[in-house]
């Protein structure tokens, strides 16, 4: 039912003198003698009258208060564990009746004036009918479905919840440390029967190993009805055996470890499958394997730190350095340690070349193996040497040198500085630099700049260059090992030098990418119950991204199977969602023609496998017994469905009228408006058709 009401800001009582003022006015404009007839007169004064007294209404402050009342039914929820557990352990036969049996109970709970719904766990997959539903969903977490039930009806009449489930959870919190608004009534599948049953519940393993390493992969194994017993678990990489143990079940000792050393052979991600043999009388073996996905990355980053002769700026670097536990250094000082031939990733060239003989050795290796180096200059160095280097930066000097501090340069971006770079750099203590001009050759950035006093110049103090396949840095100064002392004395940890030192490193030590097209997963790890989105990004001859182009991705997995999608890059990460895909190891292949020129880009992912639903195999209800203590309710079985139905209709829910109140003021009604200018038009037409004004 639907009302409104008439309200003012002033007294009720001043709408007679509004009333009052119309009459006045009327009688005032139309009392004297017209050329017209009287009927026309009194027209005219009604009119005047009713466009008077309205407008001084107006000034009153008007206001209309609309009422709306609707009436909302009472809404019973169909809550479905529609979980793989569910149908894997749960009589077929009995689990189909129940389905039928609910259908008609919504049938039947409409016709009794009720509103209905049907939720699963994912609110992707909403049946039409109970009938259509499908037990496929790899987790349960029935809090998070009871959850957003309460969210969604906070505001609407919520009678209650069927809940059909075997009460076994895997993920999320239990729902019964939960308070809910509304009753449920928990219908119970499964089978509470502990069965004879080998379980291999958990892998303990890293997700990251170093290639020629040996890693350790354990794997817990559960059982239940097979003390004594001998199995065999057997590991494969790639589908192929590598090792195979025999264990003896013990009795009393439900949980087992069984522990494989790995050795990781070659590069890239791995798939390994840890599989228990099935036993005869075992109630099912879909629970006997369990996968584990590893990525095989190259061993850690090598830096060799070669010096003309012992500075305390080597042990500043080596502490800044290993830092980060993936770089380790190797110290190379001639007559001092021997020059190791190892295949060094980064090389550190610390007045190298020098003026004194000795460093040639370490020089020739880095030539040799074209390794990425930062050439740190100081009063050793042979600076005509290194101008022959070609390491990006040319240096004329007279041999004089010159102190100056550090400025970064505001436009460099191709490493992020720490956040307390700006402020800390001001703390250091001077460096000695070579006195001179500095040139810099093309695709040469300047980190750093040098500051003299409080003068800040363009001559760099910092520099990394790009050319082909190898990168250089340099940096034009000795007796950096202060600025690592100076910030660690005055704000207890030298952040800024050390983060400085490693990006360095890590800038040296990363490969140019020259690929036109990039295309990767948008997530380094998936589990076979995640949507798989892909990135692309393309650029043209001069490396600069464009957007548009079209992209042709292939999915190819262990099997060989391969899956094709076709998608166009844009300037926001949308890229291509190609779904869910079972747990293994996949491959991809992208092309794309950029002006007219193919591009291809490849790589691989890994999607582990969900195997929580094959777990357990006992249902669990007594959780499903306290659900329904917490709300007022009963636990029922699909032979007792009939009863639930009744004590439904027996806890004689009603509807609830939700009303709606609002309140306009009437000066912001436009149709009120046009009716007076109306009003007025034809008052005023009339006047003159007339022969008056």
């Amino acid at each position: 039912m639907n009302s409104f009401r008439l309200i003012t800001t002033y007294s009720p009582w001043l709408i007679v003198a509004c009333l009052a003022v119309g009459v006045l006015y009327a009688w005032l404009l139309y009392s004297k003698r017209a050329p017209w007839p009287k009927s026309i007169n009194y027209s005219l004064a009604a009119v005047r009258f009713l466009v008077v007294s309205f407008l001084c209404f107006l000034l009153l402050g008007p206001m209309v208060r609309y009422i709306s009342n609707t009436t909302i039914k009472p809404t019973i929820v169909f809550a479905m564990d529609n979980s793989q557990s569910v149908k894997l352990f749960s009589d077929s036969v009995q689990l189909q009746q129940a389905e039928a049996k609910l259908q008609t109970i919504v049938t039947r709970l409409q016709n009794a004036g009720y509103e209905t719904e049907i939720r699963t766990l994912s609110d992707t997959t909403k049946p039409a009918t109970l009938e259509q539903l499908q037990f496929s969903s790899p987790v349960t977490n029935l809090s998070q479905l009871l959850q957003n039930i309460r969210n969604d009806y906070s505001s609407q009449n919520l009678a209650g919840v069927v809940l059909l489930s075997d009460g076994i959870v895997n993920q999320g919190v239990s729902p019964t440390y939960a308070n809910y608004n509304y009753s449920i009534y928990p219908v119970a599948v499964g089978d509470t029967v502990p069965k004879k049953d080998i379980v291999l519940a958990s892998l303990r393993y890293n997700k990251v190993t170093y290639s020629g390493n040996r890693f350790p992969l354990e794997a817990e194994l559960e059982h239940r009805g097979f003390d004594g017993r001998i199995v065999a678990v057997t590991l494969k990489e790639n589908g192929k055996p590598i090792d195979r143990k025999t264990i003896v079940l013990k009795q009393g000792q439900a949980v087992q470890q069984v522990p494989f050393q790995v050795m990781a052979g070659g590069l890239g991600k791995r798939h390994y499958e840890v599989e228990v043999m099935p036993q005869q009388g075992e109630f099912t073996a879909i629970n006997n394997t369990k996968h584990a996905y590893i990525d095989v990355v190259k061993g850690k980053i090598k830096i060799l730190i070669a010096a003309a002769a012992p500075h305390p700026d080597i042990n500043a670097l080596r502490a800044a350095i290993e830092t980060n536990e993936n770089y380790e250094t190797e110290l190379f000082i001639p007559g001092l340690t021997q020059l190791k031939q190892l295949d060094y990733d980064v090389a550190i060239l610390h007045q190298l070349p020098g003026r004194t003989a000795g460093g040639d050795a370490a020089l020739r290796l880095v030539r040799q193996k074209n390794i990425p180096s930062l050439y740190i200059l100081g009063p050793q160095s042979d600076i005509q040497d290194f101008n022959k280097l070609n390491a990006g930066v040319r240096v004329s000097t007279t041999g004089q040198a010159d102190e100056v501090t550090t400025a970064i340069n505001p436009n460099f971006s191709t490493f992020k500085v720490a956040d307390e770079a700006s402020e800390r750099l001001q703390q250091y203590p001077p460096a000695s630099v070579p006195f001179g001009d500095y040139q810099l050759a093309p695709n040469t950035e300047t980190v750093l700049y040098q500051q003299v006093g409080r003068v800040k110049t363009t001559k760099p103090l910092l520099t990394v260059q790009t050319t082909g396949n190898t990168r250089n840095a340099t940096l034009l100064a000795s007796g950096t090992w202060q600025w690592r002392i100076a910030e660690a004395a005055n704000n207890q940890n030298p952040v800024v030098y050390d983060k400085l030192i490693t990006n360095l490193v890590q800038l040296l030590s990363a490969p140019r990418n020259k690929k036109r097209l990039n295309v990767y997963p948008a997530q380094n790890d998936y589990t076979s119950n995640d949507e798989i989105n892909f990135e692309a990004e393309a650029y043209n001859e001069a490396l600069e991204p464009i957007y548009g182009q079209n992209i042709t991705l292939k999915i190819t997995d262990e099997a060989g199977q391969t899956k094709s999608f076709t998608f166009a890059n844009g300037e926001n990460p949308a890229g291509v969602n190609i779904g869910t895909l079972p747990g293994g190891r996949y491959t991809y292949s992208a092309t794309a023609r950029i002006n007219g020129s193919l591009q291809q880009d490849k790589g691989e992912f890994m999607v582990e496998e969900l195997q929580l639903e094959a777990l357990h195999a006992v249902a669990d209800h007594n959780l499903l017994y306290q659900l329904a203590s917490n709300t007022g309710s009963n636990l029922y079985f699909p032979g007792t469905l009939d009863q639930m139905e009744q004590d439904i209709l027996k806890a004689n829910h009603k509807p609830v009228i939700d009303s709606t109140e609002d309140i306009r003021d009437i000066v912001d009604m436009k149709w009120l408006f046009f009716v007076v200018l109306v009003l007025i038009t034809v008052e005023w037409f009339v006047r003159k058709y007339n022969g008056s004004y």
